[in-house]
């Protein structure tokens, strides 16, 4: 019978120079995908769950693997002689030491390591309290300080965090023995034992019983409040900008550290300039005249008006530049970005017959010589 078997290497997919944690690792992840638990009533999962078994109860002892090795099956076969058979026992004659079946088939269907209990008792980290704060294109230039409100855990000052009421104290669970947990076994296919840990019910995993509750948390130890903090905002904030207090969220457990408040920033719309980087934009409508004939204008900026001499001829749509009038860098103070603004020409409206007669006797004036464009325009497009 040994000469049809599967070669056990095959079974696992490992190479014959495989280590001990591959061989290992390979057994672990197939004993996870056949395991009856997983496949019920499959009975060709059921099949190779068994070849799983087999394979690595020989490959992960190492007398017999050597065997194997040396005499492929009939060298583990007791009826050939050769080193004999192998059970589902979790025996071990040399191989990797401690880490049996068992405890593989523990691992990932349910048992917990001897040392969940003090990982119950450990300190936990608070939770960090997340709130939103609206401030003004202007308070986010030039920075500002705001007070926030929100609702955080903390510890109980009437118990100091306890849970139980004055001139009490919790006491130790009875039933799980102050671990938190309990542990029952059960049987598995093939004869194997498995350890299930859960939370205890009787204290939720606590350890601990509290008989005379503290009236304010009412037990919990913890409770909620809101509070009040005043934060500073640097110049150079924008919208969607996220800020952390440190410590300043909720309660940790057992001696945790409290969590942060993590605080998300919303910049209201300007009604004149608008933000690229650190960059202002801004459009700056400017009159015919002031366009044909160029001169000083007003250019609005966060700091107040600025002088600007505009060009003789300005174009609709022209873009000028005020170096060093945009936002502060938030992350370096010596960096701030420039205040770009584009002008538009203002036709006017509603004008006189006088008005008029002066603008076509103007128009008449100036020739073809300024309409350069719309001359250049029509000569492509008789062209085309």
């Amino acid at each position: 019978m040994a000469e049809n078997k599967r070669d056990y290497y095959e079974t696992l997919g490992i190479s014959k120079n495989a280590n001990e944690a591959e061989i290992k690792k390979a057994y672990r992840n197939l004993a996870k995908k056949y395991h009856p638990d997983v496949n019920p009533n499959d009975k060709t999962a059921e099949k190779k769950f068994k070849e799983v078994n087999e394979a690595y109860e020989i490959l992960s002892d190492g007398e017999k693997k050597s065997q194997y090795d040396m005499y492929g099956h009939a060298g583990i076969d007791p009826n050939s002689g050769g080193f004999g058979g192998f059970d589902f026992s979790g025996g071990r004659s040399g191989g990797f030491g401690a880490f049996d079946m068992n405890d593989i088939l523990n691992d990932l269907f349910g048992g917990f390591s001897s040392g969940t209990s003090s990982r119950r008792n450990a300190a936990v980290h608070g939770e960090d309290v997340h709130t939103r704060l609206s401030i003004s294109f202007e308070e986010a230039v030039f920075g500002c300080t705001k007070e926030i409100s929100y609702t955080r855990i903390e510890t109980c000052e009437t118990c100091s965090g306890t849970g139980a009421a004055k001139d009490s104290s919790p006491e130790t669970c009875t039933v799980c023995g102050g671990t938190g947990t309990v542990t029952t076994q059960r049987r598995a296919s093939f004869g194997m034992t498995i350890n299930q840990t859960a939370a205890c019910q009787t204290c939720r995993g606590t350890g601990k019983i509290i008989k005379n509750p503290c009236p304010t948390c009412k037990g919990a130890g913890l409770v909620r409040k809101n509070v009040k903090r005043t934060i500073e905002i640097q110049p150079g904030a924008y919208d969607g900008l996220r800020l952390a207090v440190s410590g300043a969220g909720s309660a940790g457990r057992n001696g945790g550290m409290p969590g942060d408040v993590i605080i998300s920033i919303n910049v209201r719309p300007h009604p004149v300039f608008e933000r690229d980087g650190n960059h202002l934009i801004c459009e700056i409508p400017i009159t015919f005249t002031e366009a044909a004939l160029g001169g000083e204008i007003e250019v609005p900026t966060l700091e107040g008006k600025e002088k600007f001499n505009l060009p003789e001829g300005t174009q609709t749509g022209s873009v000028f530049t005020l170096k060093n009038r945009g936002i502060q860098s938030i992350k370096n103070a010596k960096l701030r970005g420039d205040l770009v603004f584009r002008v538009t020409v203002e036709i006017p409206t509603g004008l006189s017959e006088k008005q008029k007669n002066i603008l076509r006797e103007f128009n008449e004036s100036c020739g073809n010589k300024n309409h350069s464009k719309k001359e250049g325009f029509f000569r492509k497009f008789i062209k085309s």
